[in-house]
């Protein structure tokens, strides 16, 4: 190209979001190379923003289905009326993504009316790319609006939704029409390789999430003393696997294992979560935060002896990373790309998804792990994810991915 790229659509669901604090980061970490981007969510965060940093985001996102039915059937019908074949082109994209999908006819059409704004803006914008997260429907809005005109797209999959149906996500396709893809581990990048044919493996490219060292300065002692306390940090959802940690607490409390456990998030499975916790007579022993800040999951952190992660499906968890940094081994389910961060033995455990014995004697294992072995395994996890996370690093493999010779678009 004859210019340098230096403007980037972001294009995304839900944004901001208190459990996408990564995305905000990645996309700073861009400006602060220099690159312009625009923020584009189809919607607003329907709860209260606790992070500032996340109340600012909010402000300078354009939200797409805020402006109303009847602007984005305008921009639909200026997109077809601008350049009827590639209307028709774009619809019957959306056509056949919709007849993969389990949402539908309905809301791919729908998908492109978003299309056709965001394709109008960029236009506006001057945007070189697009670029969009998760390989959900924000991805299926970025395809659609390459193919009314606006500039090539990319996307980022995190997982585990796009490994779990990508078929119905319409992932193949995705790829296809994508000028590269990115995964944010080498596991993700397998399982997009799946879906790939061998001649475009070279599209589809790791860049890590990461976090900002200059916010993770000396680590905070560990506690003295015991009982030892766990902090577990995200959405409460049936794949992050609260309440089988919840059962293992249970079982810790009845072999007198001295632990506390504090719940950081919130989410659909809160009552249950609650209500077992009632059941178990676990008050005293559990302790739910709701969302904090990124100051208050610092603090959270800081007042920890380690983080326990209990999930059964993911991506690679920024929590991980985010405790590695702040000097704390971490006890974790090893899923996806977890095991490409931690090491077990060195910088925590890492324990068999969904199996509530090996969690139990892990947290067993830690509680009568001396301080100064629990000390040294929490330098060996921050050295390790702030050499491999730096979101500064990790963003200038994005930029130069960004600045590449788009590809012929094919469809």
């Amino acid at each position: 190209m004859d210019k340098d790229i230096v403007k980037i659509g972001y294009v995304l669901n839900t944004y901001p979001s208190p459990s996408q604090s990564f995305i905000r980061r990645e996309i700073k970490a861009l400006e602060r190379r220099g690159l312009t981007i625009a923020r584009f969510a189809m919607r607003a965060h329907e709860g209260t923003l606790a992070d500032p940093c996340d109340r600012a985001e909010a402000q300078r996102t354009d939200h797409v289905l805020g402006h109303g039915a009847g602007r984005l059937a305008r921009a639909l019908g200026k997109a077809a009326l601008r350049a009827p074949s590639r209307f028709g082109a774009a619809l019957s994209l959306a056509l056949k993504a919709a007849r993969q999908s389990r949402v539908g006819v309905v809301k791919h059409l729908i998908y492109l009316a978003e299309a056709a704004y965001v394709a109008e803006r960029a236009r506006a914008l001057g945007l070189d790319r697009l670029h969009a997260h998760f390989g959900t429907n924000a991805t299926t809005v970025a395809m659609l609006a390459t193919a009314l005109g606006a500039p090539p797209f990319s996307f980022t999959v995190h997982g585990p939704e796009e490994f779990d149906r990508p078929e119905a996500l319409a992932l193949p396709l995705k790829l296809e029409q994508a000028d590269f893809a990115v995964a944010i581990s080498s596991f993700g990048r397998s399982q997009l390789l799946r879906w790939a044919p061998l001649r475009e493996w070279r599209r589809v490219h790791v860049v890590h999430c990461g976090v900002e060292p200059a916010k993770f300065g000396t680590p905070a002692p560990l506690p003295t003393g015991r009982p030892l306390r766990l902090v577990n940090i995200g959405r409460f959802h049936e794949q992050k696997g609260q309440l089988l940690l919840i059962r293992a607490m249970t079982e810790l409390v009845r072999r007198e294992v001295p632990v506390h456990l504090t719940l950081v998030g919130d989410g659909p499975l809160r009552g249950a979560i609650e209500r077992m916790i009632s059941h178990e007579g676990l008050g005293a022993h559990v302790a739910l935060a709701g969302w904090l800040d990124e100051a208050g999951v610092r603090e959270a952190l800081a007042s920890s002896h380690g983080l326990v992660l209990s999930s059964f499906a993911e991506g690679l968890p920024m929590v991980v990373m985010e405790a590695m940094a702040a000097g704390r081994p971490v006890i974790a389910t090893n899923v996806a790309g977890v095991a490409e961060l931690m090491r077990h033995g060195k910088t925590g455990w890492l324990v068999p998804a969904g199996d509530v014995e090996e969690l139990v004697d892990a947290i067993t294992d830690m509680a009568m792990t001396g301080a100064d072995k629990l000390s040294t395994m929490g330098r060996s996890a921050r050295a390790r994810a702030l050499t491999r996370h730096d979101i500064d690093i990790e963003a200038e493999k994005l930029a130069t991915l960004f600045a590449q010779r788009p590809r012929a678009q094919t469809g």
